[in-house]
């Protein structure tokens, strides 16, 4: 069974394998941008794993506007209480893991957070082959992101906090 929780500063090598395995070397989260999630926002760093192995993960900070900035990627603070938008800076599965419905599972995790804690939405940004996964989920595509993170051209993806059942 896959069970759900807050991150924890003993998952940061099995989190990093997962992060090398999704995203480019210039894309990825650093050990030290890790770290500082892992103390800032562990409130919204959400891990799944199933007999002690962590298969997924996903976490961002919560921002005041409707989209990601590349200064996220730097420098982030612990999150309010409620309202902001909650950001998804990473969101990413192992490979063994994928096509199990394992990012759904995290998404819904975050939805439920969202409504809890009075957010507006949630905003993540996406390269353009993965525009249809998360429209699938709800998303809506808000045309080209500013963000030029790793050198990729990313598309703004936004729900709102009425469009979650």
């Amino acid at each position: 069974m896959i069970t759900l929780r807050n991150v924890q500063t003993t998952d940061l090598e099995q989190l990093l394998l997962i992060e090398n395995e999704a995203f480019s070397i210039d894309e990825a989260a650093t050990k030290e941008a890790f770290e500082e999630r892992v103390q800032l926002i562990a409130d919204t760093f959400i891990v799944a794993e199933k007999n002690g192995e962590i298969l997924g993960y996903i976490n961002g900070p919560i921002i005041n506007e409707p989209y990601i900035t590349d200064n996220l990627f730097k420098e982030i603070k612990e999150n309010p209480k409620s309202g902001g938008y909650q950001s998804v800076l990473g969101l990413a599965v192992s490979k063994q893991a994928r096509n199990q419905g394992i990012a759904k599972i995290l998404i819904e995790k975050m939805e439920e957070l969202v409504k809890e804690n009075e957010r507006e939405g949630i905003t993540l940004t996406c390269k353009q082959e993965l525009v249809s996964f998360y429209e699938n989920f709800g998303f809506v595509n808000h045309g080209m992101s500013e963000s030029t993170h790793g050198g990729v051209s990313w598309y703004n993806l936004v729900k709102l906090r009425e469009e979650m059942d």
